[in-house]
């Protein structure tokens, strides 16, 4: 390491560049310096190579020793690191316009309020950086930086990881805000059992779901999707509280239900985590069979199949006798190809939420 860095055309001298030409003029070995400045030989060679910060303590000695200030050694030192972290600071940026590349600050715009910056990447980045509450962007390059990444999401891109991690982080941060009690599985279970009685419920159904997880210590979040972040929901603990996020990116009623009785399920299961589209594994197959035991009981499920009937009036009778919304039978019967995606005589069946996201 060098004891002296020149950055922009501005040029910062270590404290051991001076204390080099010091010990040089006076005749003295490095060995004989450092005896004299009560110090070993080994930290007098690192300070004069530049690899060892300047201590309060060396300063003392230095002043005492040449009959400087303390202050002037220190100062040396001052000015050598604020350079370097100037430095470091511009390298950490280049490294955030990297990563700013996976985000599309319209989202955080839009659907957030931040100012409109055109074409000012880094004051974008800023006002990201500190919307998301980070020292740096980069940290979103990581997997399980905000939550567990579940070992079957193997095929993600880093902007994925970027998008994913993003939204965790916004809802994090919303859930922080949020005064509830101590998370109770039995009341979340009971919670869980009334949000099935509000499957019809299209216009009212989020803000008694939200109070009724709260009670239990669950805050419920929606988010607006950030598109290619390939999640579907994610769960995490917060203190004695759980987060309990889904994002809109599918809002028809059989995707919305299903997904949000999914990240039940794993609460449920004390399994936290992200969800990721197409995702396999234990944890999610038990996830998957939670959800659709929850919405549709396997046993009325089975007896309905057997009938073999599966036209509108069918399956609206069938809904009613469960007391659910009828698209999601019809997203069950599709999925399992009984009933066509492009049937458009169950149009009617296929209701798309308008969500308020923020209460």
């Amino acid at each position: 390491m060098s004891n002296y860095v020149e950055y922009h055309g501005t040029v910062a001298f270590h404290p051991g560049y001076y204390l080099k030409e010091i010990v040089d003029e006076s005749g003295l070995t490095q060995e004989d310096f450092a005896k004299r400045l009560d110090t070993t030989p080994k930290n007098l060679s690192l300070l004069i190579r530049g690899e060892q910060n300047l201590s309060v303590d060396i300063a003392l000695k230095l002043s005492r020793m040449l009959g400087t200030s303390v202050m002037y050694w220190l100062n040396l030192q001052n000015s050598y690191d604020a350079l370097i972290t100037e430095f470091k600071s511009d390298e950490e940026l280049e490294i955030e316009r990297k990563v700013f590349k996976s985000l599309d600050y319209r989202y955080f715009r839009d659907n957030f309020g931040l100012p409109d910056l055109p074409r000012k990447t880094d004051e974008q980045i800023k006002e990201i950086r500190n919307f998301l509450n980070v020292s740096t962007l980069k940290v979103f390059t990581k997997k399980d930086m905000a939550v567990s990444f579940r070992s079957s999401a193997k095929e993600l891109t880093e902007a994925n990881i970027i998008k994913a991690n993003t939204m965790v982080q916004i809802a994090t941060n919303k859930a922080l805000k949020v005064d509830a009690p101590k998370f109770n599985r039995h009341k979340f279970e009971d919670a869980a059992r009334y949000a099935l009685t509000l499957t019809k419920d299209h216009d009212k159904f989020y803000p008694l779901l939200y109070k009724a997880f709260l009670n239990a210590g669950v805050i419920f979040i929606i988010l607006p999707n950030l598109t290619g972040s390939k999640i579907n929901g994610a769960t995490k603990k917060i203190g004695d509280n759980i987060m309990l996020m889904v994002n809109d990116r599918r809002l028809n009623a059989d995707s919305f239900w299903f997904t949000l009785f999914h990240e039940i399920g794993h609460i449920i299961n004390g399994d936290y985590g992200i969800s990721f589209e197409k995702e396999t594994g234990e944890q999610e197959e038990l996830a998957n069979k939670y959800a659709e035991d929850s919405l549709i009981p396997e046993k009325l499920y089975k007896e309905f199949r057997e009938k073999g009937q599966f036209d509108l009036q069918a399956i609206r009778l069938f809904a009613d006798q469960i007391n659910r919304d009828p698209g999601i039978v019809l997203g069950r019967l599709q999925k399992e190809e009984i009933v066509s995606y492009d049937d458009w005589r169950m149009k009617s069946l296929r209701h798309k939420y308008k969500v308020q996201t923020v209460i």
